[in-house]
């Protein structure tokens, strides 16, 4: 099949990488327009953009949905992963097999911008992608294929991410079969729920909460926006943790040294901080952290 690919972020690279090598024929790769980033603000490609550009594979950067239109208008088929943006229905149909999306839950759970955290910060302990035909809906089209994958105990956001960007593109390859052999989809059944954006206010730690609901922030969160919490006055960035197996006598975010673990209280049990990054500097270990910042007794965070 003549495939275009719409799609932004590194976790699409698998799939364009192995579409690359396939038998089918990757015609175009559609992205979001340059950005601005850095310090500079100096405009900036896309993980997708870079990609194309460096495999010499056509690439529009559409700024309406006319442009998105004539970039797929002599495709059968589009996939979208993690574009940035949903498509009108008329955009839909277009191509001669409409469109596809690789999304990285099990529908209909956590549909929408942020799955993989979402499911993490929920203490799920499976994950998987889904590959369904899109309609005008937010991830409401019926299925081609699933895949189940485990979420390891300390997996964090960016980690599951890569993992299921590689299980993917096992799961585009049965949908491709199943499309060319004229498969119907299946509707999606089950408990739905969505998978919000995360904002920056809602990554802040309430110290008053259970270690483990913690633990699982700072596990969703990262690297974006990354999981937090003030300290005399500035925001501390939290990277990396994991629960204590003891239980100090600590008041919520209170911190302390024990042994050599730089711990903070919660409602139970105790955080180890293993990564934080402290306002303007760069990530360092809590304890090398807390060697500088020489905690006053019973000082707190939060």
């Amino acid at each position: 099949m003549r495939l275009a690919v719409a799609a932004t972020p590194e976790v699409a690279l698998p799939t364009l990488h192995w579409l690359q090598t396939s038998e089918h024929d990757l015609v175009r790769v559609i992205s979001q327009p340059d950005k601005p980033s850095g310090r500079g603000q100096g405009l900036h490609a896309s993980p997708v953009s870079q990609w194309a550009i460096a495999n010499s594979i056509d690439l529009v950067r559409p700024t309406n949905v006319e442009e998105i239109d004539a970039a797929i208008a002599d495709v059968d088929l589009l996939i979208t992963i993690g574009y940035g943006r949903i498509l009108p229905s008329a955009t839909i149909s277009i191509p001669k097999f409409g469109c596809i999306n690789l999304h990285f839950s099990l529908l209909p759970k956590y549909r929408g911008a942020a799955p993989v955290q979402r499911a993490i910060e929920a203490g799920e302990t499976q994950s998987g992608v889904t590959v369904f035909a899109l309609d005008p809906g937010m991830d409401t089209g019926p299925i081609y294929t699933s895949i189940t994958t485990p979420i390891e105990p300390a997996m964090r956001s960016f980690e599951l991410l890569d993992k299921l960007s590689h299980v993917g593109v096992d799961a585009l390859k049965q949908a491709l079969a199943e499309i060319e052999k004229g498969t119907t989809p299946t509707p999606q059944t089950g408990e739905s729920s969505l998978a919000a954006k995360i904002t920056r206010d809602e990554a802040q730690l309430n110290w008053s909460s259970p270690a483990h609901s913690l633990f699982n922030k700072i596990r969703a969160f990262y690297p974006q926006p990354q999981a937090w919490t003030v300290f005399r006055g500035q925001p501390l960035k939290i990277s990396s943790a994991r629960v204590s197996d003891i239980v100090p006598d600590l008041q919520p975010g209170e911190l302390r040294i024990v042994g050599s673990d730089c711990v903070i209280g919660t409602l139970d049990k105790a955080i180890v901080l293993e990564s934080v990054t402290p306002a303007g500097k760069k990530e360092m270990s809590a304890l090398d952290w807390s060697r500088g910042a020489r905690f006053e007794d019973a000082e707190r965070c939060g």
